[in-house]
């Protein structure tokens, strides 16, 4: 098959299903091109080697890539937000379709919601299916993280939503909670299709040397990720703060950025929390022995119903590297852990919730954590592996194709 993968965000970003499964499918003995943009993410600024041209083509790892203009933004004004989607979205419409290989089929990464227009128009004038793999559920997203506030503007962006559903061939979502919903949107429940998102298992796998994070004799609970408002990491530090008393050997240890570290950082040292500490954003290469050297690993979001459908990325590098995980996530995530074994679940935004939870993973028997960890890393296995999900993909586009025809 000969595969378009629409994505605004690609390698050398840190681009969920980039380059990784680019390389997946063209090893499958699949024809390959990624139409992008220019690489600015997470921090808004062109990366080092690039600049903003109306295109460029370009070959990483022998697949072929085209990237079109956009305005580079990434921050928390929701205006520049809004031109750094639409920009790529108008760039990929009218330069992309023109100069694409023509495809048999796309496969379209959401958000932002923009990409499904471009989709759209791709599908339109190049007469190919496509198969639109939603990450957020648009605009219930924006409007939890208070990016877009207008109602006037959520309501075009919900009727853009749809219009896309009805295009697309079929609608790949990770969740049974987003399918559920997109059901009771009036989208066909045939042409939804679950597939679990994986990890990046080569790079967790790619340990050069074992991590300290905490000191002998502490019980260390690890947040890797970004911190930004739907993280609502204010519940945590509070959490910090009641352990001080109910679990004096715990430490809370904070890896990566975010719109809200900066914030979150003062506020424990306002705070006094000697229990608490920030470390940099630190290469995926190098996060397997940073997150086994942690006894708990955090998942936390915010206590809002479109997260109870939502199954956080880092869940599934959490479970891939076999450690105990303290989730702080209603619905379909808790679900997991509940059906797994891999860990307990709490209350999220509820600080006594959170540390109670954490005194009872510290009193356990260090067998049973390993017990617990042991059993995520058997539900990765079976569910989530990369080889299964790209397998799942393969028989998606081809069955697209197929109905096209």
């Amino acid at each position: 098959m000969r595969i378009l993968l629409l994505t605004q965000w690609f390698d050398p970003e840190p681009a969920f299903k980039g380059l990784l499964f680019a390389r997946a499918l063209a090893a499958r003995g699949h024809d390959v091109e990624v139409l992008t943009g220019f690489p600015n993410y997470p921090g808004g600024n062109i990366y080092p080697g690039y600049r903003i041209r109306p295109w460029v083509r370009e070959q990483i790892d022998g697949i072929s890539i085209l990237r079109v203009a956009l305005y580079p933004s990434h921050d928390k004004s929701g205006f520049r937000r809004t031109l750094n989607y639409m920009s790529f979205a108008i760039s990929a419409a009218l330069i992309g379709t023109a100069l694409i290989r023509q495809p048999d089929v796309v496969y379209v990464y959401h958000p932002p919601a923009t990409i499904g227009l471009v989709a759209a128009v791709i599908g339109f004038f190049r007469k190919v299916p496509f198969i639109y793999d939603i990450q957020d559920l648009w605009p219930d997203t924006v409007s939890a993280t208070g990016m877009l506030k207008s109602r006037i503007v959520i309501m075009l962006l919900n009727r853009c939503c749809r219009f896309v559903y009805r295009r697309a061939n079929r609608i790949v979502v990770l969740s049974p909670g987003f399918k559920r919903i997109l059901v009771e949107r009036g989208v066909p429940a045939a042409k939804i299709e679950v597939i679990y998102n994986w990890c990046d298992e080569a790079s967790l796998r790619h340990t050069p040397s074992p991590t300290q994070i905490g000191a002998p004799g502490e019980f260390t609970v690890l947040f890797a990720g970004t911190m930004g408002i739907s993280q609502a990491l204010d519940a945590v530090l509070e959490a910090a703060r009641l352990c001080r008393q109910a679990v004096p050997q715990a430490r809370f240890v904070f890896i990566g950025g975010g719109v809200d570290r900066e914030r979150l950082e003062h506020k424990a040292k306002t705070m006094e929390l000697g229990n608490i500490r920030f470390l940099p954003y630190r290469p995926m290469r190098e996060m397997g022995s940073i997150l086994a050297a942690a006894d708990v690993l955090l998942v936390h979001l915010k206590d809002d119903p479109l997260f109870r459908i939502t199954i956080p990325s880092k869940t599934q590098a959490y479970l891939a590297v076999g450690k105990p995980i303290l989730m702080g996530v209603r619905g379909d995530a808790a679900d997991i852990v509940q059906r797994s074994g891999c860990g307990l679940a709490c209350e999220p935004e509820n600080p006594e919730s959170i540390a109670a939870v954490i005194s009872q993973l510290a009193a356990l028997d260090p067998k049973q954590r390993s017990e617990m960890g042991r059993n995520g890393a058997r539900y990765y296995a079976e569910h989530m592996a990369f080889d299964l999900g790209v397998g799942r993909f393969e028989q998606a586009f081809a069955a697209a194709i197929e109905h096209r025809s």
